[in-house]
Formats: structure tokens, sequence, C-alpha cells
């Protein structure tokens, strides 16, 4: 079992509720067969709570209650099972395009019992038109300018990106903005999540869109 801290649990208490055990049993998923077929580094497991589980978890407190997100990139899960379990008014749909991982995951959504969990074998590009989120999450899967052609997309006609970030967060920013507004973005902002759980925040850089008001 994987080791979890006191403050670390505390976390997980809040965050995941009556749905502690299912986030528990995710976390030994990843740090069993997601560990053995490379979905997560060996070396990330004694800090798979603190810095992969809930520092994705909380950024379920930027969701809106019944919200359709659509998790581009899922790879093992983050952010996407983590919101799926602790949030089950949620519906999810996880992108992955790569077999072995869509695979996985598979496997511990049914393991899970997870309901509101859709997964979709392909690239964001692809989806366009297949999927209509509310929000569109993603951590670690490009730079800003280009993530934002990947998930504005992916949007009904309004809608918020939520992507997970670093300190650079800020410099993205400035350099995607004109993209940003191109595809509809009409307010980006940093955010920082998880202050009063975490040691270390989550940084979040949200997107309002509304392609009533993309320019061309």
């Amino acid at each position: 079992m994987v080791d979890i801290t006191a403050a670390e649990l505390l976390a997980a208490e809040k965050i995941f509720g009556d749905r502690l055990d299912l986030a528990k049993r995710y976390v030994e998923h990843l740090a069993t067969s997601g560990t053995e077929r490379g979905l997560i580094g060996p070396r990330e497991i004694p800090r798979l709570w603190s810095r992969h589980v809930l520092n994705c978890a909380v950024i379920e407190s930027e969701i809106a209650h019944g919200s359709h997100v659509a998790d581009v990139g899922s790879g093992a899960g983050l952010p996407g099972l983590c919101l799926a379990i602790a949030r089950p008014d949620l519906e999810l749909t996880l992108i992955e395009p790569l077999e072995r991982r869509v695979i996985w995951l598979q496997e511990v959504v049914d393991d899970l019992g997870l309901t509101n969990v859709t997964i979709m074998r392909t690239r964001a590009e692809l989806a366009v038109g297949m999927v209509d989120a509310d929000v569109v999450t993603a951590r670690a899967v490009s730079a800003l300018s280009n993530l934002a052609g990947l998930t504005i997309p992916l949007l009904a006609g309004k809608g918020e990106v939520v992507a997970i970030k670093g300190r650079s967060a800020g410099e993205e920013i400035e350099k995607a903005a004109k993209v940003i507004r191109k595809l509809g973005g009409v307010q980006t902002s940093v955010v920082t999540v998880g202050e009063s759980l975490l040691e270390e925040p989550t940084t979040v850089v949200r997107i309002v869109v509304n392609k009533s008001r993309k320019i061309a």
C-alpha cells in the first residue's frame, strides 16, 4: 500500500469524502500496474498523493456542478479520474490517443465502478465535433499557445478551460494571448487552488470562452 502522510490524508478526506476508498484504490493502481506499464515513473510512487492525485483533485473546486468535462491527454487519469472520483456529479470524457493508456484507463474505470467516465481513443484535434464540453481540463500536455488550440474547440458555445500549469503560467498566457482571443477566449487568469489543503498549492490557468466573440 502507498504511504500517505497525516496532512495528505486530511486533504484527501476533505476532497474525496466518502469516496476516499476509491481514491486509495486508484493510487494503488498507479503504484502497481500504472508503474509496470510506464504510465507513472517508479520514483513518483512516494509522492503519488501530494504531487499527482491531490494536486489534480483540488481543481474540482473550479468546476460547476453537473458539468460535462473533457480531459485532454488523460494519460494515467490525471486529472480526469481524480475528478471522476471526487465529483460523481460530473460527466468525464477522457481523451487519450495511446492504446496502452486507454486499455489501462478502462481497466481502472471498470475496477472502480465509475459510471461517469467515457474514454475516447483519439487525439484532441480529431475529437472536435464529437465532444461538446462545458469544461476542458489538461495537465502537462503542451505550452498554452498550443494547448489553447487543442482544448477550446472541444467546448460548446460557452465554457472554460482549466489547465494545470507551473510557475511559468503568467508568461505562457502572454505568449498565447492572441491565439486565445482568436479562438473565443474572453478572459484568462491564473488561479491558485488548494492553499488551505496542500503544502504546494496547484496553479491553474482558467480561460473563459464565448465562441460568439471569436476574432476572425
